[in-house]
């Protein structure tokens, strides 16, 4: 099968992902989940979903419980949504933050954490 067109799947599959995930499912566990990337074998019958949990270790586990457990309900939203003959099986897995943006993160952790509270002004 040609590259371009696993491309366009995997890209079409994110999209519709990020916007079920992130607005139609009410699972508190996914509030802060955001899908990075979706990997489509070249037969197209599974799709890697990468996806960042923000949060501690616990929270990208529970995240990922929630997601397999809403996968066929996601198959089913992705049919419905997309004119493919065959949507793939879902198989999840938490993204890897790059080197560049960790230290962002660990920079703005480090900002957060010393940055003082402004005094209140008590004069009126």
């Amino acid at each position: 099968m040609e590259p371009h067109r696993t491309e366009r799947v995997s890209e079409a599959l994110r999209e519709e992902l990020t916007e079920i995930i992130e607005y139609e499912l009410s699972d508190p566990r996914l509030a802060a989940v955001r899908v990075t990337g979706v990997l489509v074998a070249p037969d197209l019958r599974k799709a890697h979903v990468l996806f960042l949990a923000e949060g501690a270790p616990e929270q990208g586990r529970q995240a990922r419980e929630a997601l397999e457990h809403a996968a066929n309900y996601l198959r089913g939203e992705l049919s419905r949504r997309l004119s493919m003959w065959r949507v793939p099986e879902l198989q999840f897995a938490p993204d890897e933050p790059s080197g560049a943006a960790s230290r962002v993160e660990e920079l703005l952790a480090r900002v957060r954490k010393n940055r003082k509270k402004e005094p209140e002004n008590t004069e009126k």
